[in-house]
């Protein structure tokens, strides 16, 4: 499987469906499937499900499993490339792609948002060194755009190092998700509204 795939306007245009993106990420995380058994996971129905894979597939994204070709009459599909990228420069002449985009970044920030209140409402019955070891920091810094390109390339490094090396083994190894976020000042939101609600 290739690395990472940068979409266009297009491909950004395609992928921004609510089903899409989540079939995209199923067969990323759990790798190749068909048609039938995405539907079954996912909550919709298999004629929708292949509809989708093949606007996926349309752009890149997702293609027909090989190592699964000749099991039965039913398609297996895999995502394409381990990841994928897209820039808002390469949509500023596209109003569809730019809204798209938008629409993508905000899912993709709804999804991280999920994953982590999910892990904080069960971490108590975790094993303590998971306890210990998950968790999320951050930073304030004054930094130019160049500074923060090269600050998030330098920060991607290191994850790729990791994900490169042997994988970790054991009964205790697990799918650990690993976000990277940097974002500029642009209001003082918590101010404004009044600061995060209290802990119900």
């Amino acid at each position: 499987m290739d690395d990472t795939l940068r979409l266009d306007a297009h491909a950004v245009t395609v992928l921004a469906h609510p089903l899409r993106t989540r079939l995209l990420t199923a067969l990323r995380l759990d790798g190749p499937a068909t048609a039938t058994a995405l539907a079954g996971r996912l909550g919709t129905n298999t004629g929708a499900t292949s509809y989708h894979l093949r606007r996926l597939a349309e752009v890149g994204l997702v293609v027909a499993a090989a190592d699964h070709a000749g099991r039965g009459r039913e398609r297996w599909w895999q995502a394409a490339t381990r990841a994928h990228s897209f820039y808002p420069s390469d949509v500023e002449d596209s109003p569809d792609a730019r809204a798209a985009l938008t629409w993508l970044q905000q899912s993709y920030q709804h999804d991280v948002e999920c994953r982590a209140a999910a892990w904080y409402a069960h971490s108590l019955d975790e094993p303590i060194e998971w306890q210990d070891a998950a968790g999320s920091s951050d930073e304030v810094l004054t930094l130019d755009a160049a500074t923060t390109t090269a600050l998030m390339a330098d920060l991607s490094a290191v994850v790729a190092r990791y994900r490169e090396a042997e994988p970790s083994t054991g009964a205790e190894a697990r799918r650990v998700f690993v976000v990277l976020n940097a974002f500029p000042e642009v209001a003082d939101e918590l101010d404004r509204t009044g600061g995060l609600p209290e802990p119900s």
